[in-house]
Formats: C-alpha cells, structure tokens, sequence
C-alpha cells in the first residue's frame, strides 16, 4: 500500500512539475526600400522595419523562429535565407529563390518558420538575385541551453557585420554582368561596420544632398566597452565581393567560435573573414582607458581600391564620437596569401566538442572553379558547366516528380586532372549552361574537393567562399595547387576537423570538405561572391527528398506550381 502511495505521489509530481520547454520568437517584418546614406552617399536602401541592417533575431538552442515577411518593396521579388540554420524537418524555409521556394511578389506576407537546434552565431539575408547587396541582412544569435556552460567566460555580447558598399544599384550591376562586352562591377566604394562607412564625398562633384559626410547615418560605428572587461565580439561578413581583414587597434583577438562550433582557441591581431562566415572573439579591455581605439577593415586578395572601413572600440567613459589620437592602422599585405592559409589551417575544433568525421567517404566529387564564356558572355562555372536556376523551384519539382523541369543528365564530377593547366588561362574557355542536380544517396558521406585555377585574366586566380545550404561540414584540409586524388586524402585531418557552413578556396589552391548526405531536401552550394553566382557559380544536391514532407502551399505560386497557393 505504502508503495502505490508512493508511485501515485511522484506520478502526480512529473504532472505539475513545469518543465522547461523551447519558446517559440515571432518576428514581423516589412520589407522596403528607403533613402538612406550608409556611407554618407544617399541611395536606395532595402530595410526592414526601417533599419539595415535589420533587427537582430535573438533565440535560445531548441527555440522554434516565425518570421512573417511582408514584401513593400514594391516592384520587386523577395526570398529570404537563414545562413547557417540547418532547416532540419523545414528545407521549404530555408528561403533561395529557385531552390526552396517561389520568391514572396510584392504586397504578399510569407512566413519562415524553422527550429534553431544549435547555439552559434548566423546570419541572414536576401536570396533573390544580387538583392542581398542592397541591405537586406541581419545577425541571428543562439544562446547555449539553460545549465550549459561554454568553454570560455566574457561579461559582455556584441555582434558586428562587415559588408561592402556599391552606390550602383544591383540592377545596373546585373545589367553589366549579363552584357556583351561584359561590364564588370568593379570594386566597391565602401566598407561598412554594422552598417556604417565613409566614402570621401569630395573625391567626386556630388552635391551636399547626396552626399554628406556630417549625415549622423555614417557616423562611425562604436562599440563602447568597460575597462578590465571581456567581451565577445561575434563577427560576421556579408559582402558582396571582398575578403576582408578585420583588426582592433592594440587589440589581440581569440578566436573561439567559427560557424557555430567552438573552436581551439588561437590568438590573432587580425582575423581573415570570407563572405558567409562567422567568428566569435573575445578581447580584453586592458589598454589605455582615457583614449579611444580604432577598429578597421580593408580588403585583402583584391588590389585594394576601397578605402578601408573604419570603427571605434570606445573605452568608457569617453565620448562615443571622439576619434583615436593615432593613424587607423594599416592592414596586412593585399596579395600575400600565405598568413590567410595559415589561418585557415589553424581552425580547429575546441578539444572537448570534437565531432569525429567518418573516416572514409562513399563518393568524392571534385569542382574546378573556372572562369568561362558562353557564346561570348562571361560566366564562372563549376567543372565547365555554368549553373542556372529553372523557373519551378527544386524542391517542389522534386517532391512532385516533375522531372521535365530542369536537366536530368547528371553534371561532371570532375575535370581533366591530367592535363588541365591550373597556373595559366584556359586555351579553350568555352562552358556550357545547365540546371541539372547532384543526387546524393541518402545518408551517405560525401567529399568534395573545391579546386581553383587560373581566370580569364593572366596571372589572376581569385579567392571563392563556398556556403552549403542545410548542412555543416568537416573541414579536412587546404593545400596549394592541384589536388593529387592519390597523395593529397592521405594528409586529411580526421582528428580534431572543425565543422563549417563556409569555407575559403584559397588562390591557386584547393579545399577539401566532407559532409553527411543526411537533411533530407534540395540544397544550395554555391560561391557566396554575389556576382559569382549570379554568373553560374553553384551547384545542388539532392538527398532523400522522398522523405520531405508535405509542402506548404505558400512556397509556391511560380514556374510549374502557378495556381497553387499564392497567386
């Protein structure tokens, strides 16, 4: 008797005991283009609520994200992509325009709703055409769970994005690139901080109203810190062309967190940052406390014709808006590439969170990035062949069997590894046009080797961020040259690999990922230059789409699915 007491008493302690369960953030935003002057030049500027870049989504590990997107922008298309969210169970929300989704037209509303399963720090932003240059993007910051302690201490969390800056709208850029002659869209005009630059409005006859440079929309960005405090600077890049050096005036920063996974701490005075990827660091405010400090970034890889961006770290209680004494310094050698592979090397995973990779792959796939033409119009494809999106988006079509859509034969898995010469220009740069998918067999591991060379131009090979859509990936190793299929796997880091969603591909080098095949869906892997893809630069996989659910109606409404759903 006294047992079933018991059991009854503590059956009905499990009922009203409140549990801890994940909270759902519900978000609204409207999207539009305004006038603002981010770099003291006036232009349009896509915002949401008003801002770019636009508000901060802020979750906790296991939390459930709602995001209805109403599209004001008038004239033009909208998708949205949650950089770095996995979309586990929701590959419809992972917001690419021909992909995973119709494009939101305008006066529509679209909800987003996806599970946040991993604490880290993302991003996110447009995914529609060259749209995510015209300001649409944000920091998307995870929390650990209740009782989880991180492997390092910091007071305080700040998060930054670097972006560049065009005063030439997308549509002009666009219009150039699919021109013949092709016109190239150049270097940009700016670098922002969170948003904010300086271009020099005397460098050329602008007038006061377009461009002011005491317009407080370009103040310089300030980030104010507590003498003898920590902090954790959550460091993000979304630019549209440029690799970036970022670095804190008599400042060193330790890398602990890359893409979401912790990292084996290492020490910088400048950290290399790549379109896509994320960085936490944290910094000591133990420096001169009556001054303020300069925070910079400059463009590395890239001849460097924009000026580099500038910021302050400022020491309370000075005044936010009083300039350091000293010169911004400068930051390292453009064209040396041997510290930013290094640094690359020296991403590895934080010895306690090791994630071991399968020790051997199921299938390896190499992808020679090239530069090419078609019929005369520039293009960048992957293994010769120049990616284009179908009007009836992937998944849809996959999940419907609608297979005449896009191309069913299977795209190269490689290149004439013998006799292609990486170190010059190709003697035949003719490509060709194709919208056909990898498929992948659900589940199983998969390799791939990005692989640069030589562009158009002579003595030129350029630096490509590669970003997976749905999943993340070990980083197994960086080499320069040719990838030697046969020696090369051999010296892979099968260790203490740190796991990724974007990787460089370093001049004249190559890069080796490793991923399991294991979200089911229709996934983007693409250069994450703007222009690069726009020219073809990307590929998809395809993996246990018969496991995809049902679709929500509200994804479509383009291509095939025209009637379904959203007119």
């Amino acid at each position: 008797m006294l047992l079933k007491l018991l059991a009854l008493c503590l059956f009905t302690f499990l009922i009203y005991v409140p549990i801890a369960e994940a909270r759902i953030r519900h978000y609204k935003w409207e999207v539009k283009y305004e006038y603002k002057s981010p770099d003291c030049f006036k232009k349009l500027v896509i915002t949401i609520n008003g801002k770019s870049p636009g508000p901060t989504i802020l979750a906790q590990e296991g939390d459930t994200v709602i995001v209805e997107v109403t599209n004001k922008l008038l004239l033009e298309n909208l998708a949205i992509h949650w950089h770095g969210i996995r979309q586990i169970g929701t590959p419809w929300s992972d917001g690419t325009e021909g992909v995973t989704q119709c494009p939101v037209v305008p006066g529509d509303t679209l909800k987003y709703e996806f599970k946040v399963d991993r604490a880290g720090t993302y991003l996110y932003h447009a995914h529609y055409g060259m749209q995510r240059e015209s300001g649409l993007y944000g920091s998307i910051r995870v929390s650990v769970p209740d009782n989880f302690t991180e492997p390092f201490a910091y007071d305080y969390d700040r998060s930054i994005i670097l972006t560049d800056w065009y005063h030439k709208s997308t549509y002009e850029q666009a219009t150039g690139l699919s021109s013949n002659p092709f016109v190239w869209v150049g270097e940009p005009q700016s670098l922002l901080i969170q948003g904010k630059g300086r271009f020099n409005c005397s460098s050329a006859s602008l007038t006061a109203d377009t461009c002011n440079t005491s317009n407080p929309e370009c103040s310089p960005y300030a980030i104010t810190v507590i003498p003898g405090k920590t902090y954790r600077l959550r460091v993000a890049s979304l630019t549209a062309l440029s690799a970036l050096s970022f670095q804190l005036e008599g400042h060193n920063m330790t890398v602990v967190e890359a893409d979401g996974h912790y990292v084996e701490p290492f020490v910088v005075k400048n950290l290399f940052i790549y379109s896509g990827e994320t960085y936490s660091v944290l910094i000591k405010a133990d420096q001169d406390p009556s001054r303020n400090y300069w925070m910079t970034t400059n463009v590395v890889s890239r001849p460097p014709n924009t000026t580099q961006g500038l910021g302050f770290l400022n020491y309370y209680p000075n005044h936010p808006r009083r300039s350091p004494p000293t010169v911004p310094p400068t930051g390292p050698i453009w064209n040396d590439a041997a510290p930013r592979l290094a640094q690359s090397r020296a991403i590895k995973a934080h010895h306690d969170f090791i994630v071991t990779p399968p020790t051997t792959s199921d299938r390896a796939i190499v992808f020679l990035n090239t530069q090419n033409r078609i019929n005369g119009y520039v293009r960048w494809s992957v293994n010769n062949v120049s990616f284009t999106l179908p009007h009836t988006p992937y998944l849809i079509a996959l999940k419907n069997k609608l297979h005449h859509v896009f191309s069913q034969t299977p795209p190269p898995e490689g290149y004439d590894f013998v006799n292609y010469d990486i170190y010059n220009v190709s003697k035949n740069p003719n490509a060709t046009a194709s919208n056909a998918i990898y498929r992948l067999g659900f589940n199983t591991t998969v390799d791939i080797i990005l692989q640069n060379a030589n562009t158009m131009t002579v003595n030129n090979s350029e630096t490509h961020p590669w970003h997976l859509h749905g999943h993340d990936f070990w980083v197994l190793g960086y080499g320069d040259g040719k990838f030697d299929m046969n020696k090369d796997p051999k010296n892979y880091n099968l260790v203490n690999p740190i796991m990724k969603n974007t990787v460089p591909l370093h001049p004249y080098g190559w890069t080796a990922i490793r991923f399991k095949a294991d979200n089911p869906g229709a996934w983007l892997f693409h250069c994450h230059i703007e222009a690069h893809f726009y020219l073809g630069m990307g590929v998809v996989f395809e993996e246990g789409i018969d496991k995809v659910g049902k679709l929500p109606s509200s994804i479509m409404g383009c291509g095939e699915t025209r009637g379904v759903g959203r007119p």
